[in-house]
């Protein structure tokens, strides 16, 4: 068995604790045969927790760690803990070659910090950028970076983060030739920043990349479906997803709220329940989760805290994907292949 088969979880990161997370690996490996886990937590806890999923005890193996980095660590506490703690030493398999990913539902900064420590930026990768999918009205979601790891860029910044979302993009959406778009005020070729009509001078001329530039895109189109990837600073991405993310519950709660008003309101509701249901499931975060810390060496993938065996089997499968395809030798590839271009 090679590390390229392996996928190391953390087990007892997330809010829904050790059983959600073992049913959601139990999930995973029913789709990706031939695919180890090694579940890295409290060892006699993730044994018994083992005894409801049989078929997933002959696939996997447990690395102890003694410790759990909690939601309200700071980056710098946890980087000092991290060869105890389960998020700690799923991200150093990455790093020893002992596994292909690591996945973890918990802390969202500390686990930043830590892979960013551990296993560096790849050759040629400035900044690492944290890239996460959005649901659409088009038939696939899209990939938007970066999410918040970088709050200031640079046009090179933006133009490596576009190659590596492209490449990402090929892999989890199986997409040949990725629709690349830059979000700004205006989709006119004279609006935004220096920065941004820069990047986008650069991929414009970047025809030998598979990745088609159709320029820039607005707030409110980013869930049309009209491109795959969307490319920002870590500010506005994180500003643009927590409103995706608002919206989204405004938009269920009103539907929740307006159903529940009158009792003509509730025989609407049963009237309408197949569309319901299938907007529910559109916006359930579970079906998108997965965000992905991309330009490092090596893979590590971020599933929500509060993410369901649903959700954490679609991080999983994310981070499965990621290494069957090798995305880090892809966006290797495609950054020297730009580079080359350039000079």
């Amino acid at each position: 068995m090679t590390s390229s088969e392996r996928i190391a979880v953390d087990a007892m990161g997330g809010d829904e604790g050790l059983a959600v997370m073992l049913a959601g690996v139990a999930r995973a490996r029913h789709r990706f045969e031939g695919m180890r886990f090694l579940l890295v937590g409290d060892e006699a806890a993730i044994r018994e927790g083992l005894k409801s999923h049989p078929n997933l005890t002959a696939a996997s193996e447990i690395v102890h760690a003694p410790e759990v980095v909690t939601a309200e660590e700071k980056p710098s506490q946890a980087i000092r803990r991290a060869k105890v703690t389960s998020m700690g030493v799923a991200i150093d398999l990455v790093k020893k070659g002992e596994a292909a990913a690591a996945v973890s539902s918990g802390n969202t900064g500390a686990l930043m910090a830590m892979s960013k420590l551990a296993l560096r930026t790849m050759p040629g990768i400035d900044r690492p950028a944290l890239a996460a999918r959005m649901p659409t009205l088009g038939d696939n979601d899209v990939v938007m970076l970066d999410l918040g790891a970088n709050t200031e860029v640079d046009s090179r910044n933006l133009v490596q983060f576009a190659v590596m979302g492209a490449a990402y993009a090929r892999t989890v959406l199986d997409l040949k030739a990725p629709r690349v778009a830059l979000l700004n005020i205006g989709t006119e070729e004279l609006k935004g920043t220096d920065i941004i009509r820069d990047a986008a001078q650069q991929l414009r001329a970047a025809t030998h990349l598979p990745l088609s530039f159709t320029g820039f895109i607005e707030g409110n189109a980013l869930s049309r479906g009209n491109v795959d990837v969307i490319v920002c600073d870590g500010f506005a991405g994180n500003i643009a997803l927590k409103t995706v993310e608002g919206t989204a519950r405004f938009v269920a709660d009103l539907l929740r709220r307006a159903f529940s008003s009158s009792t003509r309101s509730k025989i609407g509701f049963l009237i309408s329940r197949p569309a319901t249901e299938l907007l529910r499931h559109h916006l359930d975060p579970n079906n998108h989760n997965g965000a992905v810390f991309l330009g490092l060496n090596g893979i590590v993938v971020k599933s929500h805290g509060s993410a369901n065996e649903l959700g954490v089997d679609t991080a999983i499968g994310v981070a499965a994907k990621m290494v069957r395809d090798d995305l880090t030798r892809r966006i290797a590839e495609d950054l020297g292949n730009f580079e080359a271009q350039a000079a």
